[in-house]
């Protein structure tokens, strides 16, 4: 019979070995950090909902905020993402996601072109004009086009000078999220049907994306919908989505 001290480190012994198990099979305990890019013309607290959901999944979380419209593409997608990269580090991370929506996706595209991350786990984007926005096209020569949404504004269109076309196809674990409600009927006429009121469900696409799924969602306000967030979760947490229209395993 053991004695009560021994029984005692048995005990001990048994639930470390159990947190062992733990600590393996439970990827958040290996301090992930999910990097938040919001989207034009738009600040980080558009994303806050995301990001306190992430936090009480027990994620670590960056969420940036960059002046989209005070440059280019390619002159806001690295101080945008090293900052959420440079925030990470200093939580101790050891594994980045990436969150973002609209223009965010097109940062992240940009910069990940350029930069490769050894410890880069997962990507989903919300509403990415991957395939640029005819609303760009249609909007461009208007007055005040530009003073609204900056010069980034008039890269993401469909044309010869659109930046989203350009990018090659990715090579990492990519989830997209797309909606198919509008809210604005105007924009809308000039989108292919279905569309979230900015960008149409077919641009949202990209070669070698891994999961994709498409949901009752408009563009402005699809980052605070619960079920956008739950996909959010889903993904970052086992690569796939969990609706029953979900697209997956496209990138096996």
């Amino acid at each position: 019979m053991l004695s009560g001290c021994s029984q005692g480190k048995h005990t001990l012994t048994i639930l470390g070995f159990l947190l062992f198990l733990i600590l393996l099979s439970n990827p958040l305990l290996a301090n992930d950090c999910v990097v938040l890019l919001h989207g034009m013309a738009r600040t980080s607290a558009s994303l806050d909902k995301i990001e306190n959901s992430l936090q009480g999944e027990g994620y670590l979380v960056a969420n940036i905020n960059y002046p989209s419209r005070s440059g280019t593409i390619a002159e806001l997608a690295a101080p945008a993402v090293e900052q959420g990269l440079s925030d990470c580090k200093a939580q101790n991370a050891s594994r980045i996601s990436f969150v973002t929506h609209s223009l965010g996706g097109i940062l992240v595209r940009a910069y990940l072109e350029n930069h490769e991350l050894e410890n880069l786990h997962r990507v989903v984007m919300l509403a990415p004009p991957n395939q640029g926005s005819a609303v760009v096209d249609a909007f461009r020569e208007i007055p005040g086009y530009i003073w609204l949404n900056g010069p980034v504004g008039l890269q993401l269109g469909t044309g010869e000078d659109s930046v989203p076309l350009q990018l090659g196809a990715v090579d990492y674990d990519l989830g997209i999220i797309a909606g198919n409600r509008t809210i604005n009927l105007i924009l809308s006429q000039f989108l292919e049907n279905p569309d979230d009121g900015k960008v149409s469900v077919a641009s949202t696409r990209v070669e070698g994306m891994c999961g994709f799924i498409e949901l009752p969602v408009n563009h402005v306000m699809m980052m605070r919908n619960r079920q956008v967030i739950d996909e959010v979760v889903a993904y970052l947490g086992t690569g796939r989505f969990s609706g029953e229209n979900a697209e997956t395993g496209l990138c096996d």
